[in-house]
């Protein structure tokens, strides 16, 4: 097996991985008035999926031959090559991903929720979207 055929079963096994953690953040998302519970739960989910969601972009560029060694240089890279098109967005939740340990604070945890639902939910269903076609093919 060559080393090309290793990445591409890398970046399809991390999408596997990534799907997993997304459709829990959707299913979390469904849910209108989340309990302190549940909002707590969607907040994980997103931090489930956000870190799957750049070691994805992170394996599929390696497997199309570019060297990247941080999730900023992967956002950075994906952005550049139109895989994604928030770049502004994904290296906010880049940042925001750990402020959520913050979530102790019940308004912080309200605020973050917000911005999971209108800003950050939307960047990773259009990843899960393309890379579900990727897959496909």
């Amino acid at each position: 097996m060559t080393s090309m055929n290793t990445q591409d079963i890398r970046w399809q096994q991390r999408f596997s991985q990534f799907e997993k953690a997304f459709l829990l953040l959707q299913d979390a998302i469904d849910i209108d008035k989340p309990s302190v519970v549940e909002r707590a739960g969607l907040i994980q989910f997103f931090e489930m999926a956000f870190e799957l969601a750049w070691k994805l972009l992170k394996d599929f560029e390696e497997s199309e031959g570019f060297i990247v060694k941080s999730p900023r240089e992967a956002i950075k890279q994906a952005f550049q090559a139109n895989m994604i098109t928030q770049g502004h967005d994904w290296i906010d939740a880049l940042e925001d991903r750990n402020l959520t340990t913050h979530t102790y604070n019940e308004n912080t945890a309200i605020a973050v929720e917000q911005k999971i639902r209108n800003k950050y939910f939307p960047c990773l269903q259009r990843l899960y979207l393309d890379f579900n076609s990727k897959v496909s093919e």
